[in-house]
């Protein structure tokens, strides 16, 4: 069989971007660098994971700790939280998601940082009523992670969890919703503060 050409010129052209898929931002382009570890959740996830969630998330504070292409926080923003905290270690993608907080006109909505995860949870203040959470798949520091979350999180906060295999979770958290896209499996999880 022939390759096809113009399916290849298609391909090539839509590379490195995603669309929001819902909210006020619905249809917006993300632009993305290519880095290791930066796969954006694909549109059928992130519509699954919003029907979870509800559509309108206004008067929320949502962390994208592993933002990569920023595509989670975006949606959250488009979806009217109140303010969405964006971390990102790798310092093309961090300058992508200030540029696109700029092109959106969310600078005022949105907090990114250049850091490593951990380190971004142990010394933010913040506490989050939404945790995204979508790391590389070769990431496996979750106990750590677990360990610096918890008090971050406020009463009922949800957070979501995509990974290629799950983490051992915490007592404190339980499952709300379960799903499996491709290689990987995500979770809906709800802090059962005590």
């Amino acid at each position: 069989m022939k390759p096809n050409p113009q399916k290849n010129k298609i391909n090539a052209q839509h590379r490195n971007q995603i669309r929001i898929i819902g909210g006020e931002l619905r249809g917006r382009k993300i632009h993305f660098p290519t880095t290791e570890g930066l796969r954006p959740t694909p549109d059928s996830v992130r519509e699954r994971l919003f029907n979870w969630l509800g559509q309108d998330l206004t008067g929320q504070i949502a962390l994208d700790l592993f933002a990569g292409s920023g595509a989670l926080g975006f949606e959250a923003l488009s979806r009217h939280a109140k303010h969405v905290y964006f971390c990102e270690n790798n310092r093309l993608a961090a300058q992508s998601l200030r540029q696109h907080a700029q092109q959106f006109a969310l600078q005022s909505r949105s907090h990114i940082a250049q850091q490593d995860s951990l380190l971004f949870l142990q010394n933010t203040t913040q506490t989050f009523d939404l945790v995204l959470l979508d790391p590389p798949f070769a990431w496996q520091n979750w106990a750590m992670l677990f360990q610096h979350l918890q008090s971050k999180l406020n009463p009922q906060a949800h957070i979501y969890l995509e990974a290629g295999s799950l983490p051992e979770l915490p007592h404190w958290l339980t499952i709300i919703k379960q799903g499996k896209a491709g290689q990987s499996q995500q979770l809906l999880l709800q802090y059962a503060n005590e």
